[in-house]
C-alpha cells in the first residue's frame, strides 16, 4: 500500500451528512423497505404494483448503466457508493470495474461486507473513504465513466466536485448523475416549499436546494462538458414514491403533531415528496468529456 493511499482522506466538514446517514430512521429504514440500497426504483409507465422493490432498484441501476454507455471492462467511479449495491451490480450484470468511494464509515463497513458476500474480488470493486470533492489521489484522466446515485445533492461545492469529475475522467468519458431538480426558488413560501427546506438541511442535501430545472446542465457544462442529455424519470419512480406515502403518512402526522420533524425526516419526505410530485422531477443527467472517442456500448 503507498503512502498516499495510507493518509487519512481529506474529507470536507459535513457533520449534518454524518448525523443523518447515522440516524435511527435512517439506518432502519433503508435496511427494511429497501434492503440498505439507497435510491429510487424504475417503473414502466402506469404500473401500479410497486413489489417486488428490489426488481425496480435493480432496474433503475441499468438504467444508469445505460446511461454511462461504456463496454464491459471500463474502469468506473461511483462517488457516493453507500453500502456498495450499485456498484456490485453493475461489476456483476455489466462488467465495470467500480471504485467506489464515500465518506460514511459504516457505509464502508457494509460495502466491504456485501461485496465480499457477492463474490467478486477487488480488482472488480473496490472501495475506499474518500470525498468526491477531493479526488487528486485518484490521479488525473483515470476513469472511462463516474457516476452518482442520489449523492451529488450532498454536495457542499457542487462546481468543485463536477471540475474534479471532468479532471478524473478520460477524453471520451462519460458522468452519469441521477438525481432530482425542483421548481422551488429561494423565495418561495408555503408549505411545500417550507418542507423542502427542512428536508434539504435536515438530510444535508445543500445541492437540491440549488438544482432548479436547467442548473445540472448549466454547471455540467461550465465544467467542460459536452453532449449533456436529460432524462426525466419522475413518472417511472412514481409506484415507489406512492408507496412511501401510503406507509409514512401515519407517524408523519404523529411526528408532525409532535414537532418531531428532525428524527424523522425521511418520513416527512416520504410524505411531502409524493404530495410535491408536480414540483420536482428525478433525472438521469449524462454528459461526455470531450477529446478522443472511446469505445461504447453501441459500437459493440
Amino acid at each position: 500500500m503507498s503512502r498516499e493511499s495510507e493518509r487519512e482522506p481529506l474529507i470536507n466538514d459535513n457533520p449534518q451528512l454524518q448525523t443523518y446517514y447515522r440516524s435511527l430512521e435512517s439506518r432502519i429504514g433503508y435496511r427494511l423497505l429497501l434492503g440498505g440500497t439507497r435510491h429510487f426504483g424504475f417503473y414502466e409507465n402506469d404500473t401500479w404494483w410497486p413489489f417486488p422493490l428490489s426488481k425496480s432498484l435493480r432496474g433503475m441501476e441499468d438504467k444508469l448503466a445505460a446511461s454511462l454507455d461504456l463496454s464491459p471492462g471500463s474502469c468506473v467511479l461511483d462517488a457516493g457508493c453507500g453500502v456498495g449495491h450499485v456498484a456490485i451490480h453493475l461489476a456483476k450484470n455489466h462488467g465495470f470495474k467500480i471504485h467506489g468511494i464515500d465518506v460514511v464509515e459504516h457505509h464502508l463497513v457494509k460495502a466491504k461486507r456485501n461485496i465480499a458476500r457477492s463474490g467478486l474480488t477487488e480488482s472488480q470493486v473496490a472501495v475506499r473513504k474518500m470525498d468526491y470533492h477531493h479526488l487528486e489521489p485518484l490521479g488525473s484522466q483515470t476513469f472511462d465513466g463516474i457516476y452518482t446515485m442520489e449523492t451529488f445533492v450532498h454536495a457542499t461545492d457542487p462546481e468543485v466536485v463536477l471540475a474534479g469529475f471532468f479532471n478524473a475522467l478520460r477524453p471520451g468519458g462519460h458522468v452519469s448523475l441521477f438525481e432530482y431538480d425542483h421548481e422551488f426558488s429561494d423565495g418561495s413560501t408555503g408549505v411545500l416549499a417550507h418542507s423542502m427546506r427542512k428536508i434539504n438541511e435536515i438530510a444535508a442535501m445543500p445541492t437540491n436546494s440549488l438544482s432548479r430545472p436547467g442548473v445540472f446542465q448549466r454547471m455540467l457544462e461550465d465544467a467542460g462538458f459536452t453532449n449533456v442529455v436529460v432524462r426525466d424519470y419522475s413518472e417511472n419512480i412514481k409506484p415507489m414514491t406512492r408507496l412511501f406515502y401510503l406507509i409514512a403518512y401515519i407517524p408523519f402526522l404523529v411526528a408532525t403533531f409532535l414537532g418531531l420533524e428532525h428524527y424523522f425526516i425521511n418520513t416527512v419526505a416520504g410524505v411531502e415528496s409524493y404530495r410535491g410530485r408536480k414540483h420536482w422531477r428525478y433525472l438521469a443527467i449524462s454528459a461526455t468529456k470531450p477529446g478522443a472517442a472511446m469505445e461504447t456500448a453501441k459500437d459493440r
